[in-house]
């Protein structure tokens, strides 16, 4: 359907100009190609005018569909958002890569990443020693000084009249390198057996170990690979676990597995410490100068002759025009070439990337010590108290300074809302050019909605709910802009939407054979859709979409009144208590009264169950981060960590009946609180204990953290809210600099 388009790119095949790619809300997409340019613009201008997506800054219109890379860089905020570090090295590759014409639908165009670490021996790898890493300011070709002085050489004294010099007959991205990587995993081992007369290729050059690949990266004069996003988010491309017979080296070894480095026990590891290193201080430093060598000034010209980067002509976009070539069998081995070549990225600047701001921007003061017994001046910002002792069981902080109310919204136990303002310091703490006096402010001020909470302007929620409903976190669900407040577990089988301005009933949603008892919220990046997923006695889950109009709608949108569910998902056979929905990934998770957790695509289709060990029978709690990894609070005290692929990763048990669990937005991190008042934080892919914060004199009942990841907000069981100051960076560096 048209209306579930949410991004159009143009984009290139074969190096012409004749292709797009659209995007779907159901996080798939689909790329065609055309006969010229002319039939790409009647194309767009017939489809729905979405431009390239919400994410990057730029209108939604048809003509930024049509615009070229350079200028999708030019106008959009995404590099300035990237310096200020608000988006990580990896989601700033991926967008580099996105609007440079890098697609997964094209082999000959997959997005390219760095390598960036040089160990692949030791038994331990220190993130914190310079040595480990790899110089990106020079190609892989030029890293070895001996193969860069070859390389260097071959160029000088170029012999050939009929193409132009260059460096490298090789490619740093090529569709067989792409196979090459990931030849364990369908669909791409289907791909290469085609590619390939339905042989593999010889064992001693298929992809065995990490240590090998890399070292043929720095030694073998025809192999000059970069890498693929999946090593930074998929450690199944390092298991053969379709048994696939990939044969026998010379060594007398079989090819099974990739060998991982000795510092590295799992391929899980792996791929957790290759995304530490690329995001790191020492990559971050340096990965302009790599983004100049692959999409900037050094990509062409003699800036790439100086940086030895030049690659084969016809790697190059505007190298040949293959409608001007009239000879069928000439233009078809021209096409052949350009496959077997490589395709060098669209150029998307000419001048210098500007470097990333320093870490430094964003340290801040621990602000004042309020009134905690033993608590420690740099862990508790403040508690704020309410005028009732009912416990806030939900706490959502919207705080994005762009918000018409940045605010933290609680949700009493007696449904008793408030909205408490957000400090518009907070939102620019640690930001260049803003001083520490003026950070030094208190980050939540008291709003005056929460003082007329009394009298005629009560903002309680006094509509019946059903009897037999324990009133938790799950109950409600608050929207990103805090205008609307969402709340389940009424009677009539219905959730309802009410305004946190007025306190107003504005929607009530059926769709429930029997009483919701949770409901979940999720935003996607790209298109900016918002998921809600409600769940129920009846041991379903409808998916909904919330518009930007401020309601739920459904398949029929014309009947905002009585929406129908955007996807049904079944599978559970007892009451669903828990849910989580990650729109980025496009799935939800829930869990059932005696379990198992189920996961599920967004359009409802069931994917598996996440099945932990025996004992671990009722969940209660569950999140899951956009990186893929899901975690999930059983009863008495019980932890999984699961791959999103259903891999239980981790597992531990606890002295404590918690209630709030959250991950940090790197997935890295997961915080806990119940029922004896403590705050602790952990390392999520071990639950490696990494801090305790000072005991509260009451239970924690909810949880968020601030947009900037630096303010943890608790819901407690007396009434207050309390903020305490967290640095998840303090812990990567205290705790997970070696491995």
């Amino acid at each position: 359907m048209f209306s579930e388009i949410r991004a159009v790119f143009s984009r290139r095949y074969l190096l012409q100009n004749t292709a797009m790619e659209v995007f779907m809300a159901n996080r798939t997409s689909v790329m065609f190609n055309f006969p010229d340019q002319a039939t790409v613009k009647k194309v767009v201008y017939s489809l729905p005018r979405v431009g390239v997506g919400t994410s990057y800054g730029l209108p939604q219109a048809r003509r930024i569909s049509l615009a070229t890379p350079r200028q999708l860089f030019k106008s959009s905020n995404m590099t300035q958002r990237w310096q200020r570090r608000e988006i990580s090295n990896f989601e700033y590759l991926m967008f580099l890569n996105t609007i440079a014409g890098r697609t997964y639908n094209d082999l000959n165009q997959y997005p390219v990443f760095p390598w960036v670490l040089t160990n692949y021996d030791s038994e331990e790898l220190d993130l914190t020693l310079p040595g480990n890493f790899r110089d990106l300011s020079k190609p892989v070709g030029a890293l070895n000084p001996k193969r860069a002085a070859f390389y260097a050489e071959r160029y000088e004294t170029w012999e050939d009249d009929q193409t132009p010099p260059c460096h490298y007959n090789s490619h740093y991205s090529t569709a067989a390198s792409t196979l090459h990587w990931l030849v364990r995993i369908e669909p791409f081992t289907t791909f290469l057996l085609s590619a390939n007369n339905n042989k593999f290729d010889h064992p001693d050059r298929t992809f065995s170990a990490i240590a090998r690949s890399w070292r043929n990266c720095q030694r073998d004069t025809s192999d000059v690979k970069e890498l693929i996003p999946e090593f930074y988010y998929l450690p199944e491309m390092f298991v053969n676990s379709n048994g696939y017979h990939l044969g026998m080296r010379e060594d007398r070894t079989m090819v099974c597995d990739v060998d991982l480095p000795a510092w590295a026990k799992k391929p899980e590891d792996l791929v957790r410490i290759n995304r530490m290193a690329l995001e790191s201080e020492f990559v971050s430093c340096q990965l302009h100068q790599w983004i100049d060598l692959i999409f900037g000034y050094k990509q062409r010209g003699p800036e790439a002759v100086r940086a030895l980067n030049v690659f084969h002509y016809l790697t190059y976009e505007g190298s040949v025009k293959l409608d001007s070539i009239t000879d069928p069998p000439l233009r078809e081995a021209t096409e052949a070439q350009i496959q077997s070549f490589g395709q060098t990225p669209s150029q998307l600047l000419i001048e210098p990337h500007p470097p990333r701001s320093s870490a430094m921007h964003l340290c801040f003061l621990p602000q004042s010590p309020l009134m905690f017994k033993d608590q420690m001046q740099q862990d508790v910002i403040m508690v704020l108290k309410f005028p009732s002792n009912s416990p806030v069981t939900h706490v959502a902080a919207n705080t994005l300074p762009h918000l018409t109310i940045p605010a933290v919204v609680t949700v009493t136990c007696s449904r008793v809302f408030a909205v408490n303002r957000w400090h518009n310091t907070v939102g620019l703490r640690g930001a260049p050019g803003y001083s520490l006096e003026q950070a030094h402010h208190l980050p939540i001020e008291m709003d005056s909605l929460v003082a007329n909470n009394t009298g005629s302007n009560k903002r309680q929620i006094t509509d019946l709910v059903d009897q037999s409903i324990q009133i938790t976190t799950h109950c409600f669900v608050v929207t990103a802009d805090n205008r609307y407040i969402l709340v389940c577990g009424f009677w009539d089988k219905s959730f309802r939407v009410y305004s946190s301005e007025t306190g107003k009933l504005t929607q009530i949603v059926f769709g429930h054979w029997d009483v919701v008892t949770c409901l979940a919220r999720s935003e996607s990046y790209i298109g900016g859709d918002c998921y809600i997923v409600s769940g129920s006695r009846d041991a379903t889950l409808l998916l909904w979409y919330w518009s930007g109009r401020h309601h739920i709608i459904g398949d029929n949108p014309n009947n905002s009144d009585y929406p129908a569910p955007r996807a049904v998902l079944t599978g559970h056979d007892q009451e669903v208590v828990c849910v989580s929905v990650c729109a980025e990934l496009g799935l939800v998770i829930s869990g059932a009264k005696e379990g198992p957790c189920l996961v599920h695509t967004i359009t409802g289709d069931l994917l598996r169950a996440l099945e932990g060990p025996e004992h671990y029978r009722c969940p209660r709690l569950i999140s899951v981060s956009s990186e893929g990894h899901c975690i999930i609070n059983y009863e008495r005290g019980c932890f999984c960590n699961f791959s999103i692929n259903g891999k239980l990763l981790a597992q531990m048990e606890v002295n404590d009946s918690t209630r709030a669990i959250l991950l940090s937005s790197d997935g890295h991190n997961l915080v806990t609180g119940g029922d004896n008042g403590v705050v602790e934080v952990w390392q999520a892919c071990d639950f490696k204990q990494l801090y305790v914060y000072p005991g509260c004199d009451a239970g924690i009942r909810a949880m968020d953290l601030s947009h900037d990841q630096r303010t943890l907000i608790t819901g407690m069981a007396s009434g207050s809210i309390v903020a305490f100051n967290i640095d998840f960076n303090r812990w990567h560096y205290e705790h997970q600099n070696r491995y």
